[in-house]
């Protein structure tokens, strides 16, 4: 078992809680209300703002040029490219960038941001990759599950673009190169001793990633 699945086994409540959390499930269905949708758009526009910082901490934290390349790698993949993706797909739910830009951070976008950055400053770049891990690569497991619901791609279905991009092969590439860096940062530092504490990172991240879809869950209950 890979290190990234022994994460997961570690925190597997938490993980489904996280990966089939009611939010997934109603993006593949398209029952999901429109106004908890446009709420998420929003604060994940506010949360690869942060994310852009935390991957300019992974090149002040690389121990190595491959290590900073790689991390500055996907800090242009979010600023030059993830984030004029999502501004595109946000106007097509009527959202402008200055909506973007004006919108109040949510308590649980700082609350996982913060928590990602604040182990990258403590730790070594193997704890800020696994604080980031369940967004990088859990996006794309959970893409991919919500690809094979029959009703995820299909034309009637408001959110077959945010599946369909997440799902697609582009996404799930970079989600495989993530998890590979991983696997290579684990085999050089995650020693026996060290490895409950890197679970514990990840156990952390994984809820408030949970928390992040409940945000939006809730905001489309009301």
């Amino acid at each position: 078992m890979g290190f990234f699945e022994r994460l997961k086994a570690a925190a597997s409540s938490e993980w489904r809680a996280y990966t089939e959390h009611p939010f997934t499930n109603a993006l593949a269905d398209g029952s999901l209300p429109e106004a908890a949708f446009r709420h998420y758009l929003v604060q994940d526009y506010l949360f690869l703002i942060e994310f852009a910082r935390a991957y300019a901490l992974a090149v002040y934290k690389s121990p190595s040029l491959a290590d900073m390349r790689e991390a500055a790698a996907g800090l242009s993949a979010i600023l030059d490219v993830e984030m004029d993706l999502h501004i595109k797909l946000c106007d097509g739910w009527g959202l402008s960038a200055d909506d973007l830009e004006r919108a109040p951070p949510a308590v649980e976008m700082l609350a996982y941001t913060r928590y990602v950055l604040d182990a990258g400053m403590r730790g070594d770049l193997l704890s800020l990759k696994v604080a980031l891990a369940p967004c990088v690569i859990g996006y794309a497991e959970i893409a991919g599950r919500l690809a094979a619901h029959p009703n995820a791609l299909l034309a009637t279905n408001p959110y077959r673009v945010w599946i369909g991009e997440y799902a697609g092969a582009p996404y799930q590439e970079v989600a495989a190169k993530a998890q590979a860096h991983l696997e290579a940062l684990a085999d050089r530092y995650a020693t026996p001793a060290r490895e409950a504490e890197l679970i514990a990172v990840f156990r952390e991240a994984t809820r408030l990633e949970a928390d992040f879809w409940e945000m939006g869950w809730r905001v489309g209950k009301r």
